[in-house]
């Protein structure tokens, strides 16, 4: 099991970490004056595609930082710096990532705007999700309230209508008994003379019935 264990565990990857200084003033002088920063900018790609071993020299791999971009067209597109000195590193994909190894003045007051701007951006999103998630939270409550209201509702309901139903078939059954007894025929003679206790009485009643 341990062995497994240490199996699964991710190892860090590890980064391939330089700092250079570039020298970009041959290279600038051969492009045209409308075109040196541009050139600056390549010739940085080309200088770390080959030192930094990048699989197949492809410079889609090498991404530029933002210091690093405004350090070369700070003074324009006709004066990038002579050199430059940055830090590069690269990832286990074969990825450059280029910085500048420590930032100037100018850039450091900039940067930090950007970070305290994201940082009220960044605040301004978490309390957007939690009130999104509090107006869930509430919505939810209020659907289950409603929802065992209803479910109340219609158990009293219920209730009612059973007991209306046994009312009514009581009802039903004491109107059956009143009609039953209305249409309850006379009893007859021989009823009546089975009924009587003793002889006498019954000779009598049979003698009526036959004057009738």
């Amino acid at each position: 099991m341990a062995k497994t264990k240490k199996a699964k565990e991710k190892k860090p990857e590890k980064k391939f970490e330089r700092i250079y200084t570039i020298p970009l003033r041959r290279e600038v002088k051969k492009a045209p004056r409308y075109k040196k920063a541009e050139k600056a900018i390549r010739t940085i790609r080309a200088f770390l595609v080959k030192h930094m071993k990048v699989p197949d020299r492809d410079i889609n791999k090498i991404k530029i930082g933002r210091w690093v971009n405004e350090a070369i067209w700070t003074r324009g597109i006709r004066k990038p710096p002579q050199k430059i000195t940055i830090r590069a590193e690269k990832d286990s994909e074969g990825n450059v990532k280029v910085d500048l190894v420590s930032l100037p003045p100018k850039f450091a007051v900039q940067e930090a705007k950007i970070k305290k701007k994201a940082a009220k951006i960044t605040a301004k999103e978490e309390a957007k999700k939690e009130e999104t998630k509090k107006k869930k939270e509430k919505e939810v409550k209020e659907k289950e309230t409603k929802e065992k209201e209803e479910k109340k509702e219609e158990e009293k309901k219920e209730k009612e209508k059973s007991e209306q139903e046994k009312i009514e078939e009581k009802e039903k059954k004491e109107k059956e008994k009143a009609l039953h007894k209305e249409v309850a025929k006379p009893p007859s003679e021989y009823t009546k003379i089975k009924a009587a206790g003793g002889k006498k009485e019954r000779k009598e009643i049979f003698r009526k019935a036959l004057e009738k």
